[in-house]
């Protein structure tokens, strides 16, 4: 986090504008520009801007938008249940997709199903999220009338419509996610389909059904938990596009306006909202490991 922190305030400083003229605008006034300028700290040295920004940051002060006046936390906190529903609802649709294709891919290997499969997951892979997404506004939205188009209802304020809003977004990134997935999936239960326990249990006489599911799902499970937490990691961080397309006030978007408008405190509250979301999904499928494999053990 601390070297993400300081990546992330450099960067953003060597991004060409000036912020504080961008917020003026047409009401630009040289008294106010220096006042402003002065408030910020601009006016510091670039190393003691940083000090004093990572002091505020450790407190959960992450400074306030250049553009609204508004608390960056308060910001942040607003956008984060959006992004949180996307990113989970595309890796619920991603696992229905990649879970049942690759299983009966890998166990049906070389065969016409193994084979549409990967045609199938080619495609997914291909094709752009933002044409999936037009797409499916075009046919459940303008065509059939069963969903809408785009915007954002919270769950505590209705489910149902929470629901029905999620339904596309998810989807048109479920499948990307789903398609990748897929290739993960199909390689893992291959790798344990020819390990030495599965043919152990095969030749006791125990029931296929039984075998691919204590023996080669298990085994497959910890690589489907790594790619899968990845792709959850890197949806949790926001996807502009999707968000554009669909009108989600999600992080992704939140960043996007921040950079157009060069509001610094913003961008930079964001990134680490995302850095500190993806340091602890990577932190829970480590935990995973040892529910999934008796053998990993984390007490020494």
């Amino acid at each position: 986090m601390l070297g993400v922190s300081i990546v992330v305030f450099a960067l953003i400083h060597l991004v060409p504008g000036d912020p504080i003229r961008t917020a003026l605008g047409t009401r630009f006034d040289p008294a106010v520009y220096q006042r402003l300028r002065a408030r910020a700290g601009f006016d510091d040295p670039l190393v003691v801007q940083y000090l004093k920004w990572l002091g505020r940051a450790v407190t959960g002060d992450l400074g306030v938008s250049f553009r609204s006046g508004e608390p960056v936390s308060g910001l942040l906190v607003q956008r984060l249940p959006a992004t949180l529903s996307l990113g989970l609802g595309a890796v619920f649709v991603a696992l229905l997709i990649a879970l049942p294709l690759g299983i009966f891919s890998a166990l049906r290997q070389g065969t016409r199903l193994d084979y549409a499969a990967s045609v199938l997951s080619q495609v997914g892979v291909s094709v752009p999220d933002f044409w999936w997404g037009i797409m499916l506004i075009l046919l459940f939205s303008l065509t059939f009338g069963w969903l809408p188009p785009s915007g954002y209802v919270s769950f505590a304020d209705s489910p149902l419509e929470w629901l029905k809003h999620l339904v596309l977004p998810a989807v048109a990134i479920g499948v990307i996610s789903g398609s990748i997935l897929t290739r993960f999936v199909r390689t893992a239960m291959l790798d344990a389909l020819q390990r030495d326990s599965t043919r152990t249990a095969r030749s006791k006489g125990l029931p296929e059904g039984l075998i691919v599911r204590r023996h080669v799902l298990r085994n497959a499970l910890i690589p489907i938990v790594t790619v899968a937490g990845l792709q959850l990691a890197y949806l949790l961080g926001g996807l502009v596009v999707i968000e554009i397309v669909f009108a989600w006030p999600g992080l992704g978007r939140l960043a996007f306006d921040a950079v157009q408008r060069r509001d610094y405190p913003v961008l930079q509250g964001a990134v680490l909202l995302v850095a500190v979301v993806f340091l602890l999904v990577n932190l829970a499928v480590d935990l995973l490991y040892a529910w999934l494999d008796p053998r990993i053990r984390y007490d020494r």
